[in-house]
């Protein structure tokens, strides 16, 4: 049946290809499908979930496997879809500042293919030159910008999907504002699959930022570093990126890409700042205000990149920070978000409950969001401490997280291995509710089983 609807080439039953769908980025997790499919329409796909859902046919939909959450690991085996062949941009429309596109379209041949046309689309995750856009829509996935244009669900207008049963559907319309019932495009942004496959997306745009500013700014406390945030904003300041990088972070990423940072000894984080506008001049008087803020709390020399190269390798040293972490050991990660002030009671949470269980973190992330990514290492713990005592840390730090008025995950989702912790978040109530929808949209449960719920 699957390669009457795919043609052969694009289903895959071969151990290769079921090893290579079996795991995304998530720790080391692997779990074989028993079907690699590789459908190249919305017809197809119809197709596919019309048959599976008849026969009760696990299904998990697939981008390019970078997600850190397990989203996209087949926990029960079935069927792997992968949207590797839906990869068109479809047009660029200047007139209405829109694009339309398919889910296997990578975000950054996205974001330049617009950028030729002087437009200008946000979101760009770490692994923005990797990630599919319709895996960044099912985590309704940030990046460094978010903290002054939004993430993932800001710029998505309307989408094409198909449910378990084979419907084909639009979500809205292709206005920017819109107050006609449900709002199912929302909906369907953030539901990690579990709802149904996305086949086109219409992005809004905005115009392109003409000039932009970075500096670095190393710091003697971790903790001033990140109170600094929260005062940067309170003068009236939004950056397009605050970054946050502990020491033990960028040492791991020298040694894994060829960048070079300076790291003065008794420095113990930077801050990563970018302004951008259209003015220079105003930029500029930005960035002194900022330097004049920042000397309130304890850093040290601010630092400017004086060059596009340099400023490109700042970004790319940030950008490299969770596989320079990876690189170095057994890892998870943990993807915290809480009200941007609270970030400094974090940090300080976060390194007290790693003492209590014995576990050491590297920390990083976005901090102008209040997004703090923290890496917990394994290096020498036992296989005890590491299955029973790790994830008695985790749920304190995510208590910490909520109980600070964050949550726990800000864009890495749910998916399979965070479920474990969603009581900390909602209430019974809550969790039925969001089953209740899983079930209107998935009756039989074939759509990404095993993920966000239990």
């Amino acid at each position: 049946m699957f390669r009457k609807i795919c043609g052969v080439p694009h289903v895959l039953t071969d151990q290769e290809s079921l090893s290579d769908h079996s795991h995304d980025y998530t720790e080391d997790l692997r779990f074989p499908p028993e079907v690699v499919l590789k459908p190249g329409s919305a017809k197809e796909i119809s197709s596919i979930l019309k048959y599976c859902n008849e026969k009760k046919i696990p299904v998990t939909p697939r981008g390019a496997g970078t997600g850190l959450s397990g989203g996209a690991l087949p926990v029960f085996a079935g069927v792997v879809l992968s949207t590797v062949r839906l990869n068109r941009i479809i047009r660029i429309d200047e007139r209405n500042l829109q694009a339309v596109a398919e889910p296997g379209v990578i975000n950054q041949e996205f974001q330049d293919a617009v950028i030729e046309k002087g437009l200008f689309y946000p979101p760009d995750p770490a692994s923005r030159g990797s990630c599919f856009l319709g895996g960044n829509l099912a985590e309704c996935a940030g990046g460094p910008r978010a903290v002054k244009y939004g993430v993932t669900k800001d710029y998505v207008l309307n989408c094409e999907v198909v449910l378990p049963n084979g419907e084909i559907i639009w979500t809205g319309a292709n206005v920017l504002k819109n107050s006609t019932g449900y709002n199912l495009t929302q909906l369907i942004i953030g539901s990690e699959g579990t709802l149904g496959v996305i086949t086109k997306i219409v992005f809004r745009l905005i115009p392109l930022p003409t000039e932009n500013l970075l500096m670095l700014v190393p710091f003697f406390d971790a903790r001033k570093a990140c109170e600094a945030v929260s005062a940067i904003f309170r003068a009236g300041i939004t950056p397009s990126g605050l970054e946050f990088m502990e020491r033990e972070c960028i040492e791991y990423v020298m040694k894994y890409v060829d960048v070079k940072i300076p790291l003065k000894e008794g420095i113990k984080a930077h801050l990563l700042i970018e302004v951008d506008g259209n003015d220079r001049d105003v930029l500029m008087k930005e960035c002194e205000k900022i330097s004049d803020i920042l000397q309130n709390f304890d850093c040290d020399e601010v630092l400017f990149a004086d060059t596009a190269q340099r400023k490109a390798e700042l970004w790319k040293a940030r950008r490299a920070a969770g596989e320079a972490v990876k690189s170095h050991s057994i890892y998870k990660e943990e993807d915290t978000v809480v009200p941007r002030a609270e970030l400094p009671v974090l940090l300080e949470g976060v390194k007290q409950i790693g003492k209590k269980y014995g576990f050491k973190s590297v920390c990083y992330g976005h901090a102008g969001d209040g997004n703090l990514h923290v890496n917990i290492i394994r290096e020498n713990l036992s296989e005890e401490d590491w299955n029973e005592k790790v994830p008695r840390g985790i749920r304190e730090i995510f208590e910490l997280c909520v109980k600070l008025g964050g949550t726990i995950s800000g864009e890495h989702g749910i998916g399979f291995v965070q479920k474990k912790y969603l009581d900390i978040a909602f209430t019974p109530v809550q969790i039925d509710v969001m089953k209740g929808i899983k079930k209107v949209f998935d009756p039989n449960g074939i759509l990404n089983p095993g993920k966000i719920f239990s």
